[in-house]
Order: C-alpha cells, then sequence, then structure tokens
C-alpha cells in the first residue's frame, strides 16, 4: 500500500512541528547548561525519575531510554555521581543488577530544570501539535 502524496499544507505543518522541537531542545539545552549541567545529565535523571513504577533503573534499561549504548550509560553515570546527581545500588533480588538512582541532589536539581521546562511547554502551546493527516491525502474529497 503506497502512501498518500503530501499537500503543501502537511509540509507546512512537518516544518512548523519539527521548528517546535528545535527551538525547545535548544531552551532544553541551554537551560540545562546554566544550571551548570549537561542535556546527557538532565535526561539522565528525567529518564529514571520518569521510568514506568519505580525511581530507579538498571544500566540496560536506561541504555534503552536514552537510546545510548551501555558503555556510554556507564560513562554517563560515572559522571553524574561524581556530581552527586544519581548514585549506584545493589540489586537486593539479583546481585549482578546495579540499580541507578537519583540522590537528593538529583532529585533537587531535576525539580528545578522540570519546572522550567514545563513552563516552557505551555509557552510553545501549538509549536508542538502533532500534525493533523488530511485521510484523503490530497487536500480534497474524492
Amino acid at each position: 500500500m503506497r502512501s498518500k502524496q503530501l499537500t503543501k499544507q502537511d509540509f507546512e505543518e512537518l516544518a512548523r512541528f519539527r521548528f517546535g522541537i528545535r527551538r525547545y531542545l535548544r531552551f532544553s539545552e541551554e537551560t540545562v547548561r546554566r544550571h551548570g549541567l549537561t542535556p546527557q545529565h538532565y535526561q539522565l535523571m528525567l529518564a529514571l525519575k520518569g521510568f514506568p513504577g519505580r525511581e530507579w533503573a538498571t544500566m540496560r534499561e536506561l541504555a534503552e531510554r536514552l537510546q545510548l549504548r551501555h558503555h556510554s550509560v556507564v560513562e554517563l553515570v560515572d559522571r553524574a555521581q561524581k556530581q552527586d546527581l544519581v548514585e549506584r545500588a545493589p540489586d537486593p533480588a539479583d546481585a549482578r543488577v546495579v540499580r541507578v538512582q537519583l540522590t537528593a541532589g538529583g532529585q533537587r536539581a531535576l525539580a528545578q530544570l522540570s519546572a522550567l521546562h514545563r513552563d516552557e511547554l505551555r509557552r510553545l502551546g501549538t509549536a508542538l501539535t502533532l500534525p493533523s493527516w488530511d485521510d484523503n491525502g490530497d487536500g480534497g474529497g474524492e
């Protein structure tokens, strides 16, 4: 089955959405750096706090969430641990597993940064609304 041809309006909506994503990412990068962290640290902390059903994650789970290789996550966690943002803890059920969790300092930093991100998303409004696709594909009736 072939995709329907995109209309001029489809391209405009895609461009608007892409521009909104880029504006948000730039805001995020600049805001996090102004607070003395890297964007990767913020992403790590958010992945931990936002992990479904619990407040910790394994290196493998973080690699999946962050779309990084395992060794890159280990290095990122090492750097974040040196800044007292995260800590490692043994899993009581499986000694082979290491849990990564936020420290109190990481919790405070994440809360402050995430509030700023939430406010920016509110300001962006419809810039991050998904494009609405015309079911007819050509903008008109068939």
